[in-house]
């Protein structure tokens, strides 16, 4: 008899990290372990109470359970474009130019799955978001990485990229981008998105903006199709589970020119069905709300950032306090071999868990990044016992 196996597509795609490590730390809280888990950008803190409230009374309507339309509610597509040009000073076509999605993440398997045929390539940031890597292979495209470094500011080195597409010739179809950066936290400039939407357009490769932390200790939210015909060459991914509190909702948006909407529809329409209206009209109504909204997350965040500024300097991190974002990224000190060691000494000898930068890249492997997403009483926790841990070293 011949064995099951599986798809050839699955090679050298690995189970997601966190899904793999949540799982280890559920077996060491079943032996006592009581592990503070601080490297999951999930937000703990709920939506606003409005947007629940339209969740539960659309939910007991008796004509609100049925199948939606593949592109999305109107009610949803209109609260997108206006949340677009209100934060973003973008105009988008609700009836064109706006494609709801459940959550975003699945956006990215759609694009790669709608413009990539086997072999084609597409540049990836290194360090960088898995998923992008994941969804390129899964596709049959190959990842050409482009290295991000903190000299460079975490921006693309335009000089390389135009080397690697030179080499890679027209078989470079699509290129990964993502700012405010995850994981390093860099904002972007108005310079690097008008050269990103140079490029693309200069080589015929569709940019793709992965955009959800825009609005997490940021200022200035930017959309990278603010940049004059940016249409003609950017996709844009965009979520309410970081701004809005909503990641379990599963609720993101793709934006871009008709052409490119229509285009992703035709694979989108054939994997899935519109989502659960209440969900959608429950977004809107998350996408009217004010800076009020904003300024009370980002105080929540800018709290817990001073906590996790302090357990870093006591691991003897170098950081940078300008990041944007759910996240702090940190140069791991000179004495350990790379992120993953400090990572596994903390989470073993000290109980807390901290992500290991080298799941970004090859690039993340001396970094390690700390989520915002724990309550100010679990981050001082995390400081007693690092602090702990340290001073029986030491002594």
């Amino acid at each position: 008899m011949n064995p099951i196996t599986t798809a050839r597509r699955l090679e050298g795609i690995g189970e997601y990290y966190f899904s793999q490590k949540l799982r280890e730390i559920d077996e060491l809280n079943k032996q006592g372990k009581n592990i503070i888990n601080l490297g999951i950008g999930s937000p703990d803190l709920p939506p606003h109470p409005d947007v629940i409230r339209v969740l539960q009374e659309e939910s007991a309507k008796p004509n609100t359970h049925a199948y939606q339309s593949y592109k999305g509610s109107p009610v949803l597509r209109n609260a997108i474009a206006g949340w677009y040009k209100e934060w973003y000073g973008v105009e988008l076509s609700p009836d064109t130019e706006i494609l709801p999605l459940i959550g975003s993440k699945e956006g990215i398997m759609h694009i790669c799955m709608t413009y990539l045929n086997e072999g084609d390539r597409a540049l990836v940031p290194n360090p960088g978001y898995p998923t992008y890597r994941s969804a390129v292979k899964l596709a049959g495209g190959v990842c050409v990485d482009y290295e991000l470094t903190a000299e460079h500011d975490w921006y693309p080195d335009f000089d390389e990229l135009e080397r690697q597409v030179k080499a890679e010739g027209a078989s470079v179809k699509l290129m990964w981008v993502n700012y405010p950066h995850m994981p390093t936290g860099q904002l972007p400039d108005d310079v690097l998105f008008e050269k990103l939407v140079d490029f693309g357009r200069k080589h015929n490769i569709l940019i793709c903006h992965d955009n959800p932390y825009s609005f997490i200790l940021n200022e200035s939210p930017k959309s990278l199709l603010s940049v004059p015909g940016a249409k003609d060459t950017v996709i844009e991914l965009n979520s309410l589970s970081k701004s809005q509190n909503m990641a379990g909702w599963r609720v993101g948006t793709l934006a871009g020119a008709k052409q490119r909407i229509d285009e992703v529809l035709r694979f989108k329409s054939n994997m899935d069905s519109g989502m659960f209206l209440p969900v959608q009209l429950a977004a809107a109504k998350a996408l009217s709300l004010g800076k009020d909204w904003y300024d009370s997350v980002n105080n929540v965040y800018r709290e817990r950032r001073t906590w996790v500024y302090q357990l870093l300097e006591q691991l003897g991190c170098v950081f940078n306090r300008g990041q944007a974002g759910m996240f702090v990224w940190a140069k791991v000190p000179g004495d350990y071999k790379d992120g993953y060691a400090l990572s596994d000494k903390v989470l073993y000898e000290a109980g807390v868990f901290i992500t290991p930068g080298g799941i970004f890249g090859k690039a993340g492997e001396g970094y390690i990044r700390v989520s915002l997403c724990s309550s100010a009483e679990k981050l001082q926790e995390s400081i007693k016992r690092v602090d702990k841990l340290f001073t029986v070293e030491n002594s």
